[in-house]
């Protein structure tokens, strides 16, 4: 157990790789809204063609940070999706699972500021770009 939480612990918090050059942090992105055009009208195992820009931020994101796509939706299909728009060779990883990263980029996401009150009020506004 000392193992593996000594692991972790390099894992999250080492900033150099074994040959001491910097590793890159991470960031999680997700897939429906952000880098697809979806709209809402969910359809299991379609997934909507990618927006116009993504794979220019995808392919900029990418040379200062390690990207995993974070998606609900099955993650064969997603890598498929990837790759057929070829950018699969940007991402780490697609899975389902919040890992440690230092940023998440979700378009249903509401940034937390220290102030619950005011993320209540958030919450109660809040819509998705793409409904507005």
């Amino acid at each position: 157990m000392k193992r593996i939480v000594a692991l972790l612990f390099i894992l999250l918090f080492n900033t150099t790789n074994l040959f001491g050059e910097p590793m890159k942090k991470t960031i999680m992105i997700d897939l429906d809204g952000v880098l697809d055009n979806y709209n809402g009208n969910y359809i299991e195992d379609t997934i909507p063609d990618i927006k116009s820009g993504a794979k220019e931020f995808i392919e900029k994101l990418s040379k200062d940070y390690e990207l995993i796509l974070f998606t609900t939706r099955n993650s064969k299909l997603a890598t498929i999706w990837l790759q057929d728009n070829k950018i699969d060779k940007y991402f780490k990883d697609v899975t389902n699972v919040k890992i440690p990263a230092c940023i998440y980029i979700d378009d249903r996401a509401i940034k937390f500021e220290g102030d619950y009150n005011k993320t209540l009020d958030e919450i109660k506004k809040h819509n998705v770009y793409w409904k507005q």
